[in-house]
């Protein structure tokens, strides 16, 4: 009874004080592990990707994709520097890559700013203001520090109760093991999967980012509902983790009056 009592007290103090905020939405998440961590793990992550991936050579796109992304950093830097949130950028080194795969329609971004395209998503984008969609939604993913949240959550649900109180005290290691398995590292894959509620916050986010950047957010719309279309009988992998098209639709244009609030047309 002690023991599950000791279990119980490590586990409550733990979620009490490893926890953060996330900006705009003010959701609380969990955070077993620090930033600075999770971003070690992401570099390393990306650049096995990258190795492990052909970059584009079409100068245009990749000028496009580098040109959407350093506005939205822009933009993110901005709002995070004027609300006070500065520091939760810190150690975040930006980079912007095209990479040349046909047959992925996927794209995302890791903790630190390191973000990827898949040429195979262009063609559903269509235009600069469509790929500001899927590089707002996954920059989103980066700025809410998701990939802390699950690699948080998973240490809690694989050791849990009074282990994790001693997982804790060398959760380098546990973090790094887990983050392997999260991050695909050592398989070229490089991306995390999230969660539905997730997704939810990253469009929610990532619709306010692009209008920061002065890109029009009710072209979200169009763009989602092409994404959907395009996976004919299957589910695109880009879509494999999302909410389904009908209530993303919906969240989208619920959080859209905000949104707008932050658009300027360039």
């Amino acid at each position: 009874m002690r023991t599950f009592k000791n279990a119980l007290f490590t586990l409550a103090v733990l979620l009490m004080v490893g926890c953060t905020t996330v900006p705009i939405t003010g959701r609380r998440q969990l955070s077993l592990v620090s930033d600075q961590e999770v971003i070690a793990m992401s570099f390393q992550a990306y650049n096995e990707t990258l190795k492990q991936s052909k970059l584009s050579s079409n100068a245009s796109q990749t000028a496009m994709v580098k040109r959407v992304g350093q506005r939205i950093q822009g933009a993110v830097e901005r709002y995070m520097s004027q609300n006070g949130l500065a520091g939760q950028l810190e150690g975040y080194q930006w980079e912007f890559n095209l990479i040349d795969d046909p047959n992925q329609q996927n794209a995302f971004a890791m903790a630190g700013g390191k973000t990827a395209v898949y040429t195979g998503i262009l063609p559903i984008t269509k235009d600069e203001t469509g790929l500001a969609v899927v590089m707002g939604h996954e920059i989103a993913h980066a700025i809410a520090k998701h990939s802390n949240e699950r690699i948080s959550q998973q240490m809690a649900q694989q050791y849990g109760g009074a282990a994790l109180g001693a997982v804790v005290g060398a959760k380098s290691a546990a973090a790094q093991e887990i983050a392997n398995t999260v991050y695909g590292i050592g398989t070229g894959v490089g991306l995390l999967k999230y969660g539905r509620d997730q997704e939810s916050e990253a469009d929610q986010l990532g619709l306010i980012f692009m209008a920061m950047a002065g890109y029009n957010p009710e072209s979200a719309i169009s763009f989602w509902q092409r994404m959907a279309a395009s996976g004919g009988a299957g589910t695109p992998e880009f879509l494999s983790t999302h909410p389904s098209n009908e209530t993303r639709i919906s969240n989208i244009q619920k959080h859209m009056p905000e949104a707008k609030k932050f658009y300027t047309a360039r």
